[in-house]
């Protein structure tokens, strides 16, 4: 196995300087730095991170933590955070993911276990972790939940204002007859999301019909569900807010299974705007939130945290906007 003293020997410097050089120091030379570099991958050098965590009294692992990854999470939630994340990460940190509900002793959290942790957090009640975090000294940053607290520093978009702007489309389009597939119950993003679609028909004066309200877990299976019960009302919405585009996709299957057209005789919405969305038939307008952004802009201020640990906490605001395609029409 190649060393850093081997790697030493070929360069003509010390094993010292070569450390540093492959480690950034800045009081290396960029030129010496960057020969050293050459040198370390002309030998196929492969850090050794056991002793290097030895010597540096880091982990050079980040944790990624959801409130929980089976309840709640959809499939393209997860790659998008995790994209993001990766986008900015490199390669000597490793990124372990984590559903908040699966760890059984908060004392396990430490900061010989990580360098830093982020959140992304989707119900209130991940605060007993984030403030266990928050006092073990771990740098940490919060994504896609709002928080109350200036002393956390927090990535976030608004759904409700999003979800608002879809309706308030709908609407437009002639729409009074208006339901909502719910996502989760008890997260944040679900209450955001509904009181969006509550703003925009209190905005517009139009009824609140309690049976336009279906219950859903972000699940594709719930939106199938949801949608098939309001299928069965006497008199149908006109159009169908989804809070995620999971649902929407199962919402879209189950109209295709009772053969109601979308959007001749029920428009549809989702929200999220996953890969996917683009390619459903007809085509799904949805709220674009930028997950992988959120998570990245999150990774990076969580990087100048473990760089700069004196750097203040702030709260960043990643807007989302209505993305129209085709399963939106007039009536």
């Amino acid at each position: 196995m190649i060393t850093i003293k081997d790697i030493a020997r070929v360069a003509g410097v010390s094993h010292t300087t070569v450390s540093r050089a492959l480690n950034g120091n800045p009081l290396i030379k960029k030129a010496t730095r960057e020969r050293i570099e050459r040198i370390a991958a002309e030998m196929n050098y492969v850090p050794n991170y056991s002793a290097k965590s030895l010597v540096t009294k880091r982990s050079f692992t980040i944790g990624l933590f959801f409130s929980s990854i089976e309840q709640g999470t959809s499939a393209s939630f997860l790659v998008d955070a995790i994209k993001g994340i990766t986008h900015i990460l490199d390669e000597n940190y490793n990124l372990t993911v984590n559903g908040i509900d699966s760890v059984q002793h908060f004392s396990n959290i430490l900061p010989q276990r990580f360098d830093g942790i982020l959140v992304m957090s989707q119900s209130d009640e991940d605060n007993a972790f984030i403030y266990h975090v928050k006092k073990t000294g771990i740098p940490l940053v919060v994504l896609n939940r709002q928080l109350e607290d200036p002393g956390i520093m927090n990535v976030v978009a608004n759904d409700r204002e999003g979800v608002k702007e879809a309706i308030d489309y709908a609407v437009s389009l002639g729409h009074s007859r208006l339901a909502i597939v719910e996502g989760k119950s008890g997260f944040k993003s679900a209450s955001e999301r509904k009181q969006g679609f509550m703003d925009s028909l209190i905005a517009g004066r139009l009824a609140l019909n309690p049976d336009y309200f279906a219950s859903g877990d972000y699940s594709i299976e719930s939106g199938y569900e949801a949608m098939g019960r309001l299928l069965e009302l006497e008199e149908r919405p006109t159009a169908v807010f989804c809070s995620n585009d999971d649902m929407a996709i199962g919402a879209m299957n189950a109209c295709y299974a009772r053969k109601v057209r979308v959007p001749e005789e029920i428009s549809l919405i989702g929200f999220d705007d996953i890969m996917f969305a683009r390619y459903t038939n007809p085509a799904l307008t949805t709220v674009r939130k930028p997950v992988a952004e959120i998570c990245e802009l999150g990774a990076a201020m969580l990087i100048q945290l473990l760089q700069q640990p004196e750097t203040p906490p702030q709260q960043l605001f990643v807007k989302t906007s209505l993305v129209v395609r085709d399963t939106v029409a007039g009536v």
